[in-house]
């Protein structure tokens, strides 16, 4: 078996938007039950201090998306901090999970974080995926908290 080509890019046009959307309602409202009315946000229109990373395999079928806040859309979940982005919403498809998918997320985002001058990326992570943020060199601080009904911790990636 060959191993699966796949592009990370931002995703700047509607078709790419809505790839992420699909993808997002696969890992978290389908496979995990979080509530339709609570995984879309405001950030999710065409938002100027949001951008969405989405993987794609070589023939189009999309295999995850993530999201980076900054600016005033991201302070409440990094303290206050306008030089700290907050990464969000990453979801790989059960299908692409093994393959680096959420790897290469993670370090898109994070250059689109530098790419905006930000110092840091901060994060929630779903408790039992905290290796694999640590991994990409995060660290988790503060105490453990419920978010959709499952516990997650605070980290944060100096960039």
């Amino acid at each position: 078996m060959s191993p699966v080509t796949y592009a990370v890019r931002v995703a700047d046009d509607p078709a790419d938007r809505e790839a992420c959307f699909a993808v997002r309602k696969e890992v978290f409202v389908v496979e995990q039950g979080v509530p339709q009315d609570i995984e879309y946000d405001a950030h999710d229109a065409h938002d100027a201090e949001a951008v969405h990373v989405l993987a794609v395999r070589e023939d189009g079928l999309p295999l995850g998306t993530g999201r980076l806040l900054h600016g005033e859309a991201a302070a409440a979940k990094t303290g206050g901090d306008l030089m700290v982005g907050s990464l969000g919403r990453l979801a790989v498809t059960q299908e692409a999970r093994g393959l680096g998918v959420g790897a290469a997320l993670v370090r898109a985002v994070e250059d689109a974080a530098r790419a905006r001058g930000l110092a840091a990326v901060d994060l929630h992570a779903q408790t039992h995926a905290l290796g694999f943020y640590e991994r990409l060199g995060y660290v988790a601080y503060g105490p453990e908290f419920p978010d959709a009904g499952m516990p997650h911790r605070a980290m944060r990636r100096a960039l």
